[in-house]
């Protein structure tokens, strides 16, 4: 058994190859082998979002606290709010982030291939996102 104590885990900055804005990332817990599994609580600033990405075996975001946004590639933007659970499915590359003048927690877990979760690519342009 391990068990991690709230507030000994340091925060971390998004790097900005991968988000857009101010981000703020927060291990929960790491997957040991042979899990694979680990989640993060990200929280996003107002207009503050993740670039393109796909994940090799799916994520699972649940929203903690504030409003989102969260897009497939040619799908419809859906806002997102504290209770919502949202499955992306492997490879299906998209984008999630805060709303324009709302901060957005979520918790994201996802599963490790080959010691990768993501595959990130091209930020999401101000024309994709919502003004």
């Amino acid at each position: 058994m391990d068990i991690k104590r709230s507030g000994t885990q340091a925060s971390a900055q998004g790097p900005v190859e991968y988000f857009n804005g101010t981000v703020r990332v927060d291990p929960l817990f790491q997957a040991n082998e042979p899990a694979r599994a680990l989640g993060v609580s990200v929280t996003f600033e107002p207009r503050a979002r993740t670039h393109w990405h796909i994940h090799p075996l799916g994520q699972t975001l649940i929203v903690t606290a504030g409003c989102g946004l969260v897009q497939r590639w040619d799908g419809p933007i859906e806002a997102i709010r504290p209770g919502d659970v949202v499955w992306i499915p492997a490879g299906e590359k998209h984008w999630h982030g805060a709303a324009a003048s709302t901060a957005m927690t979520h918790i994201a877990i996802q599963e490790q291939l080959d010691g990768k979760t993501a595959d990130f690519m091209e930020p999401v342009s101000n024309e994709q996102y919502p003004a």
